[in-house]
């Protein structure tokens, strides 16, 4: 029934392009266009995840780091580890199940989940299976990991607990599914004795992490409009926590502040977005469904700058280093912000496909794996002067820009 309302989304979207194409043209993707490059990129090293004739579309699965490893999962099956020094393959399994949301790693395990509603849980230090469970519906993120449980969502507007030992369900927490939805859901975060999650219905829970019995619920994106496609108002994003409070961002809804201990909302502005927001001290970054990317004073969400260069490029989530915002597009092209101005200062491609999952920082590394299961590792460092010849230009397919 859930594989039903997640296609009924896309043939109403459809639907709803065409219509609207009478009257007005389907927005272009921006053209990139030579910057002044303040970075120097390389390419440290490449790996690929076997995902030979599997689709191309990796919402859910993307990287997870842990101490000097990187860990890759493909929709037909394999999880790997590759080393952060060298991108040599440490150990790679093959679970044959269509896997599609994951990675996750911690407490010795990495899990990876299916389409099909299953968990499986891997030994992090060489990749053999320790268990697999049947969950109530398809998993489209990670999971999160703690020394008391692991949090899963799955498609059907369920939040899962389950045992790190052998994946047995400790309990369930559930919100109400709309009957349209995008496809996606958002990976639970646990913050002390509570796990928090966005839902479908434009609503974020904070649930106890001891019996899942609920502290509170709040309604960051109501929907509005008159037809359910109108309505769509999903948090398909994680929530990010700093301190006592919590961030949340809604497709065709709205940013918002709240209060971790409580669910008030302090602050709220309308955005939409389904990549969702990066935390980075007292500022914080979203991609906007539109592919603006926004800097906002996480007190109080004044608007510190917007970048437009970037306009309907399908951008990823964000990553953020000492100096930079990072994000990637539909093109497969990774692309480097000054963190004070927005300003574009390098571009690098990551092969010719879309990036549909956050970069991933690491050390001095980025890493950022496309749909086609291909991972790419780069370094940056200040350009001198002497390096600066010219405005930089995009690169071809699979070379790095300097």
């Amino acid at each position: 029934m859930r594989h039903l309302q997640r296609g009924a989304w896309i043939a109403a979207l459809i639907i709803g392009i065409a219509a609207c194409s009478k009257d007005k043209s389907i927005d272009e993707p921006a053209k990139l266009t030579p910057l002044a490059a303040t970075l120097r990129v390389d390419r440290a090293w490449t790996a690929t995840v076997d995902d030979k004739k599997a689709v191309a579309l990796r919402l859910g699965l993307g990287l997870s780091v842990d101490e000097n490893r990187a860990y890759a999962a493909g929709h037909r099956g394999d999880v790997m580890a590759v080393d952060l020094a060298s991108g040599h393959t440490v150990w790679r399994t093959r679970t044959r199940a269509p896997l599609s949301g994951g990675t996750a790693v911690g407490q010795g395990l990495v899990l990876v989940g299916t389409s099909d509603g299953r968990l499986f849980a891997l030994a992090a230090a060489n990749g053999a299976a320790r268990w697999n469970v049947r969950v109530s519906g398809e998993v489209l993120a990670p999971a999160a990991i703690s020394e008391r449980l692991i949090a899963l969502r799955t498609v059907d507007g369920k939040l899962h607990a389950l045992s790190l030992a052998d994946g047995h369900e400790l309990w369930t927490y559930e919100q109400q599914v709309p009957k349209l939805s995008l496809r996606g859901t958002s990976r639970p975060v646990i913050a002390g004795d509570l796990v928090l999650c966005g839902f479908d219905n434009g609503k974020v829970a904070a649930v106890n992490i001891a019996d899942g019995a609920m502290q509170w619920e709040a309604t960051v994106s109501p929907p509005q409009g008159r037809t359910e496609l109108e309505r769509l108002d999903d948090i398909d994003s994680p929530v990010s926590v700093l301190r006592q409070d919590v961030y949340a961002v809604g497709f065709r809804g709205r940013v918002a502040m709240l209060a971790l201990d409580t669910g008030q909302i302090w602050w709220s502005h309308e955005a939409s977005s389904y990549r969702g927001l990066t935390l980075d001290g007292e500022t914080l970054y979203m991609s906007t469904a539109d592919g603006e990317i926004v800097a906002l004073r996480s007190r109080t969400g004044a608007e510190i700058w917007r970048q437009k260069a970037l306009l309907h490029r399908g951008l990823s989530a964000l990553a953020v280093t000492d100096g930079a915002v990072i994000t990637a597009d539909f093109q497969g092209y990774v692309h480097w912000l000054d963190k004070a101005s927005g300003a574009l200062i390098a571009r690098a491609s990551s092969g010719n496909a879309r990036v549909s999952t956050a970069p991933v920082v690491a050390g001095d590394e980025v890493l950022v794996i496309n749909d086609r299961g291909h991972i790419s590792a780069f370094r940056t460092r200040p350009l001198a002067t002497s390096d600066k010849k010219a405005p930089d230009t995009p690169a071809p397919a699979g070379g790095a820009v300097k």
